[in-house]
């Protein structure tokens, strides 16, 4: 019997109100032994999902990281892939990610153009994704990578009317993005503003760090609320983080 896909869970979830906690670690900071701490206390926080990957992966660990992470849990692994070289077939699932708040042509579709067949091969579960890189206060390596610039965060009609785009265009899911150790999330005035005018499922991620912030996340309408910097700081915090969020269950 063939398993219900991840984005199939991620439509069930919000239709019944649940709410997700995903953990993203990048394989250019954690080495094998922190690796498997963080899957440990993500397996004990109960977290839904395992983001892979990052702006630069420097080491070339990704399919070593996948890996280890699959031989000691079920929890579903999902590439978060900062290029095209950011490819393993032995993950779950990969956000084929089109930055809508940019306008540099590659990460609109160039780079997807040559990870196509790669991608069409894999057998992967490919989600396209709306990235929509939001202002957190401080430079990213996302803005350098993509070289764009960010949505302020005060602007939520630019990121409503972008998020709106995503959608038509027919990307099934929206991730708002305040980058790896944004000083601030995005704001939850954002994310209810998009959540009021777009139906599919929304990531938010980036300078989470308190489950206040998660908590306010999920009521905004964020549907999967993605902590990466936390877990690195702080291990235990993502048991607090993943209880603010499951507990939210219920709100839009």
């Amino acid at each position: 019997m063939r398993q219900i896909s991840i984005y199939s869970q991620l439509l069930l979830a919000r239709e019944q109100g649940q709410k997700k906690f995903a953990v993203l670690i990048d394989p250019d900071k954690t080495d094998a032994e922190h690796l498997l701490q963080v899957v440990n206390m993500s397996q004990q926080c109960e977290a839904d999902y395992l983001f892979v990957g990052g702006s630069m992966l420097l080491n070339q660990t990704l399919s070593e990281c996948v890996s280890i992470i699959k031989s000691v849990t079920t929890i579903p692994v999902i590439l978060f892939p900062g290029s095209v070289l950011q490819i393993c077939e032995g993950a779950d699932a990969l956000l084929l990610l089109s930055v809508i708040s940019s306008r540099n042509a590659e990460l609109l579709i160039g780079q997807h153009v040559i990870a196509a067949p790669m991608l069409q091969a894999s057998g992967l579960e490919i989600i396209s994704t709306g990235y929509m890189l939001i202002d957190g206060g401080s430079a990213s390596t996302v803005t350098y990578v993509s070289q764009s610039q960010p949505i302020p965060a005060h602007s939520i009609e630019s990121a409503v009317c972008t998020a709106i785009a995503g959608e038509l265009l027919g990307l099934r899911t929206l991730y708002l993005e305040a980058g790896s150790g944004a000083r601030t999330p995005v704001r939850a005035e954002m994310v209810r503003a998009v959540r009021e005018r777009t139906h599919v499922p929304i990531f938010v991620g980036g300078g989470v760090r308190t489950a206040e912030q998660a908590a306010a996340l999920c009521r905004a309408g964020a549907d999967v609320v993605v902590v990466g910097s936390a877990a690195e700081d702080n291990l235990q915090s993502l048991s607090v983080l993943a209880a603010a969020v499951h507990a939210s269950a219920g709100v839009p």
